[in-house]
């Protein structure tokens, strides 16, 4: 799939919304400008039905197990993967992008079985590096998934090489395979290990969503995605 940089006379999207706004209402990888130069989005531009209205700004994106999510700090902060398939965007750009606008997060999950959900947070924000990137999430809106992620409102973004959680141990390199705002450690592991449906919930590795079904069983697809309110 090719990608478009999106602009005209004075004009440099800085998110999905404003590649929207500019009349490219297909999704797929566009280039956004950020602080530090163009950089490539996955826009997902249809809505999706209840609490959808498009244009959001795809920040993780797991489907098939193409990309190692087991990575360092400076790995997540830049970002890496394929924006076309699996991929983490970046915490430096998303704080760049939620210090500057108000954000809200949709987070979709499928199971191996073809069950779909989502949850809804109102509000999204991610603080600076010299404060972690801590996170900032709330108003939870129930799409069915139940919610995982208010229990790491407030905490730092943690890898393996760079323990911010809350436990003794490092969530990142014990138990969860992936970077996050681990807490001690979590209800969500969307960077976890891509374990093709051979997981009967007791790994705690994998990408999970413990609220939905009550189960830490792997996921087979999970998006998070941001939109600008304002």
């Amino acid at each position: 799939m090719g990608t478009e940089e999106v602009k005209s006379d004075c004009f440099l999207a800085k998110d999905c919304s404003d590649v929207y706004s500019s009349g490219k209402t297909a999704s797929g990888v566009y280039t956004v400008i950020s602080m530090d130069g163009p950089l490539q989005v996955y826009c997902e531009m249809v809505s999706g039905g209840i609490n959808d209205r498009g244009h959001w700004t795809a920040i993780l994106r797991r489907m098939n197990g193409e990309v190692n999510f087991f990575r360092p700090w400076e790995s997540y902060k830049k970002g890496f993967g394929n924006k076309d398939g699996e991929y983490w965007l970046g915490l430096e750009f998303l704080h760049q992008l939620t210090r500057r606008y108000q954000y809200k997060l949709r987070v979709d999950l499928e199971d191996f079985e073809g069950q779909k959900a989502y949850a809804l947070y109102e509000s999204f924000s991610v603080d600076s590096e010299a404060d972690g990137y801590k996170l900032h999430v709330s108003g939870f809106v129930d799409g069915g998934a139940g919610d995982s992620l208010s229990y790491h409102n407030g905490m730092k973004f943690s890898t393996f090489d760079k323990d911010q959680d809350l436990l003794s141990e490092s969530c990142a390199m014990k138990h969860s395979q992936g970077g996050f705002w681990y807490n001690s450690c979590f209800y969500t592991n969307p960077t976890g290990m891509y374990l093709w449906g051979k997981d009967d919930g007791t790994l705690y590795i994998g990408t999970s969503w413990y609220y939905w079904k009550n189960s830490y069983k792997s996921l087979k697809s999970i998006s998070m995605k941001i939109r600008r309110v304002m």
